[in-house]
């Protein structure tokens, strides 16, 4: 038996979910994962912080409305997603300037040094710091879009990879698992396998490139105190921030890769952990856990939100790089007001939101 919604989407990560919770309640909504669990690749391996100085200003734009959403969302939960948390830049005085953007403010070697006592002088010679940047409870942001979608109708479904999608009608036929589904409107939100997803439903790909990124959570001899900023360098060869007593630490590596789920790769932790026992003083004493994500980007960099030009009824939500949750908020809610309008974004006849406006000066529609 084919199950029928208004809208299906493909992808159970932040972008999927943020989505599903916008949409149910005004349409019939359903989301298929292909793993047995929601959020198990890119989305479970986030550095949870909300940089709104962080990628092109589009990236900000798309920041700065996301986090006005999820605050007014907090307000009504019993424990908040976000918690402020600064962030640093630092580098040499060419690097720092050069990355620094946005809400970000130059601020001084001894300033860099008290706000984190931890890094050897000698390490860096200028900072940037953006006191506008909250740490995000990755897991009860993901957990609250999936309540909210299941009370308002959405139906979710784990251990469903789609293997096959066509163009039926005025809509789509899905299978995944072993169920069939037939949707008006087929959202693509599978992250590094999104595609793959397109040339299964038979639409062309985009050229949408994963990279890899590797994190890991480290045992130390001074822990970070509870107020420090997580510190990155400009120069992307590193980050580090606060973890309960221990410090999650990553080398910011951008290694192209196919969509799978990823590992680290030998050396890699170690070679960080021995950086930054030489530009720190945490005393990095050993690797609790490590993991690699895949952040997956368009040509261009700025994330893909629109329905295809040429196949009808297919909208792209992919590509969000490493901004999946600090844009989460804005992009599903430009999402939901196209799907919801039944258009494309060239035929749209409502005043534009903030996030449109912001893409609208990049490229926010699909190969138009």
């Amino acid at each position: 038996m084919t199950a029928r919604y208004d809208v299906l989407i493909v992808g159970g990560g932040i972008a999927g979910l943020s989505l599903a919770s916008a949409l149910a309640g005004s349409c019939s909504v359903a989301l298929v994962e292909a793993e047995q669990e929601l959020g198990y690749h890119t989305s479970s391996r986030s550095a949870r912080q909300l940089i709104p100085s962080f990628g092109p200003a589009v990236v900000q734009e798309l920041t700065a409305r996301t986090l006005e959403l999820i605050a007014a969302r907090d307000a009504e939960l019993p424990q908040p997603v976000l918690a402020p948390r600064s962030f640093m830049l630092i580098g040499t005085e060419e690097t720092v300037r050069s990355e620094a953007s946005g809400q970000m403010r130059i601020i001084t070697h001894a300033e860099a040094l008290e706000l984190c006592p931890e890094l050897v002088p000698e390490s860096f010679s200028a900072a940037g710091l953006d006191t506008g940047s909250f740490g995000c409870d990755a897991p009860l942001l993901l957990a609250d879009h999936r309540q909210r979608a299941e009370a308002a109708g959405a139906d979710i479904i784990t251990g469903a990879r789609v293997h096959s999608g066509q163009r039926l009608g005025s809509g789509w036929e899905i299978g995944a698992g072993p169920e069939a589904f037939q949707a008006g409107v087929m959202v693509n939100a599978a992250g590094a396998w999104a595609d793959e997803l397109a040339v299964t439903s038979g639409v062309e790909k985009l050229g949408l490139q994963p990279y890899r990124r590797t994190a890991a959570i480290v045992d130390v001899e001074h822990p970070l105190p509870e107020h420090s900023p997580m510190v990155a360098a400009a120069d992307n060869s590193f980050y580090f921030r606060r973890e309960g007593a221990d410090v999650l630490i990553s080398p910011s590596e951008a290694v192209p890769s196919g969509p799978e789920d990823a590992r680290p790769r030998p050396g890699d932790v170690e070679r960080l952990v021995a950086k930054l026992n030489q530009v720190t003083t945490l005393g990095i004493r050993g690797v609790r856990t490590a993991w690699t994500g895949l952040r997956t980007e368009a040509a261009d960099g700025i994330p893909v939100a629109g329905f295809d030009a040429e196949a009808p009824g297919f909208y792209w939500l992919a590509g969000q790089g490493g901004y999946g949750f600090q844009t989460s908020a804005a992009m599903a809610e430009l999402a939901a007001a196209q799907i919801l309008a039944g258009q494309t974004t060239d035929a749209a006849n409502r005043p534009a939101s903030r996030t449109e406006q912001a893409l609208a000066a990049t490229r926010w529609s699909i190969r138009r």
